[in-house]
């Protein structure tokens, strides 16, 4: 009797234990879970935080944006993470792993997102009226991470929280077939029309922010038209302005200016372990002595320095501003004397590049070749523009790494959106109202109030600038002018590279580059920009294998690799 009562009582019930530690889905479907699981979606805007990956996803995109362009050196030494030497010098292959990184970094920051959709449609405790505002929040991140995706591989699969199924692996296993621009379009354009032009905390995506970026979606797809009116909407209600201080949009000390439109968000000393939640993805780049002692990568190319040289008028020289170098101290050692460069130069060089003998913001002047790791290989300059203040050590700097820091990365600035309508008004015949947004951006940059000074007060360097005051009539001209404001108000930020591929000029620009680099670089010997090839990034060779379906991989290579 006792082993019958055992038989027909016992069922397999007691083997459903729930896991501990873990969130399950039915704790998310409520206001506190939908808003946690967007805030781990925001998490991973700054590229850390997925399957170990660090620099590798990076929101600055120095690698893929900098290191990949005319703007810097991989930096360090030649045997040093050799995956980036690979990218730098044209050397591409499916398997290197910083590809895998970043692909891993944007797809799982689009699966966060779709898992706030999915838990927000379960939800029954949210107030209609906040719907569509934490909806409109996860698709504006949603269609940020696909176009990180789209201006690196081309070539991507979209996916929404109707295709997603977080119990099924194979639901996100979509062939990259289909151009995804129409549907980052649509996730922005909802965010547009739905957020509100300011957040109470600040890091939260806006009107504003979705209207830009979808502007800049536009202008990836040179539609001009498109782009302007939502440019000039910011313009006119947006209620930014431009600092007084270039140099105010790289410091922690002025994060979320009056010029932020949207910004990746760094914190220190706030309980997360490690600092974790510090600048991780910038963490090699600093110089190997003076500051810190690590890690001497992302080093601005001679290119770029002379890219800053102006002329009798202040203005830049567009044509043949690479023809003489800025003079630098390369070979020369931190104990011999060395004379900077005497000609005229635009003022923002000194708060992009770290050179000899100028002030290295407040750590006293850049020694030269006493910060650097390996001058033979990489050359005399250091970044600039996310390195710590030594006053903000302690408070802007995690206690135990200062390299880990609070000083955000403005992803989406006010400067930003000026030069891109200037843009959209080149292209559409606009040439005077172009100049006269050029000049806006060279307008601040003039003003002396943000020169680098020395200790005694005055000019850190022979800094002239002037403004473009003859009618643009040739749009060629005005063309190339917006493009290398463009450059030069944005050096060192990431952006280089995907603007020189999206104006369809990249294998122009980058081998007359190579060709006078070989000269100083021996490592770029050889080095070209195969046109049809280099625009775009390989897809991850392990991501092709890991979307096998049914036997048969839904991913396609990228063409000619």
């Amino acid at each position: 009797m006792m082993l019958l009562l055992i038989a027909v009582s016992c069922g397999d019930g007691f083997l459903d234990v729930k896991p501990k530690g873990v969130l399950l889905p039915e704790q998310l479907n409520n206001r506190k879970g939908v808003n946690a699981l967007l805030i781990a979606a925001y998490s991973l805007v700054d590229g850390v935080g997925s399957g170990g990956t660090s620099w590798h996803g990076s929101a600055d995109n120095w690698i893929y944006g900098s290191v990949a362009s005319d703007d810097a050196y991989k930096g360090s030494t030649s045997g040093d993470q050799p995956e980036i030497s690979f990218i730098e010098t044209r050397k591409i292959l499916p398997d290197n792993g910083h590809f895998r990184g970043k692909w891993r970094a944007v797809y799982d920051g689009v699966a966060r997102c779709n898992d706030v959709l999915i838990a927000l449609s379960k939800a029954t405790d949210i107030p209609d009226a906040e719907k569509p505002l934490i909806a409109a929040e996860a698709r504006f991140l949603r269609g940020h991470f696909h176009f990180e995706a789209k201006k690196m591989f081309k070539n991507v699969p979209y996916v929404d929280e109707k295709t997603y199924n977080p119990e099924d692996p194979n639901s996100t296993k979509l062939p990259n077939t289909e151009d995804i621009w129409p549907k980052i379009g649509e996730d922005l354009l909802f965010a547009y029309q739905q957020l509100p032009p300011r957040q109470t905390q600040k890091g939260r995506a806006t009107k504003w922010a979705a209207s830009a970026l979808l502007a800049k979606a536009y202008l990836f797809q040179q539609k001009y038209t498109e782009a302007k009116p939502l440019l000039n909407e910011i313009m006119a209600q947006g209620g930014y302005i431009l600092t007084e201080r270039y140099a105010d949009n790289f410091r922690a000390a002025t994060n979320n200016n009056t010029e932020s439109i949207f910004e990746v968000e760094h914190s220190v000393n706030d309980g997360a372990g490690g600092g974790e939640n510090g600048n991780q993805g910038a963490t090699l780049n600093y110089p190997y002595g003076g500051p810190t002692t690590c890690c001497g990568f992302f080093q601005p190319s001679q290119n770029l320095v002379n890219a800053f040289k102006t002329d009798v008028n202040g203005l830049p020289l567009l044509d043949n501003f690479n023809d003489a170098d800025v003079t630098n101290d390369q070979g020369i050692e931190s104990t011999s004397p060395f004379t900077p460069y005497a000609g005229t130069l635009d003022a923002r060089l000194d708060w992009t590049v770290g050179r000899r003998g100028i002030p290295f913001l407040d750590h006293g002047d850049h020694p030269g070749k006493a910060y650097i790791r390996d001058q033979a290989y990489a050359g005399p300059y250091s970044p600039k523009k996310h390195l710590f203040y030594k006053s903000d050590i302690g408070s802007a700097t995690f206690n135990s790494n200062p390299r880990l820091n609070a000083n955000n990365y403005r992803m989406i600035r006010y400067s930003h959106v000026i030069l891109w309508l200037a843009e959209c008004e080149v292209e559409l015949g606009g040439l005077e109202r172009a100049r006269e947004l050029v000049n806006m951006i060279r307008t601040r940059a003039l003003n002396p109030v943000g020169f680098v000074k020395k200790a005694d007060g005055s000019n850190a360097a022979n800094y002239k600038m002037g403004l473009y005051t003859a009618a643009w009539a040739d749009p060629v001209m005005a063309r190339k002018a917006v493009r290398f404001e463009e450059r030069l108000e944005f050096g060192m930020e990431g952006h280089r590279f995907f603007d020189l591929v999206r104006w369809g000029i990249a294998d122009l620009v980058l081998n007359a580059y190579y060709d006078k680099e070989k000269l100083k670089r021996t490592y770029l010997n050889g080095v070209s920009f195969e046109k049809g090839k280099h625009e775009y990034y390989p897809i991850p060779a392990q991501e092709i294998l890991n979307s096998t379906k049914d036997g048969q991989a839904t991913l396609k290579q990228n063409p000619n690799y």
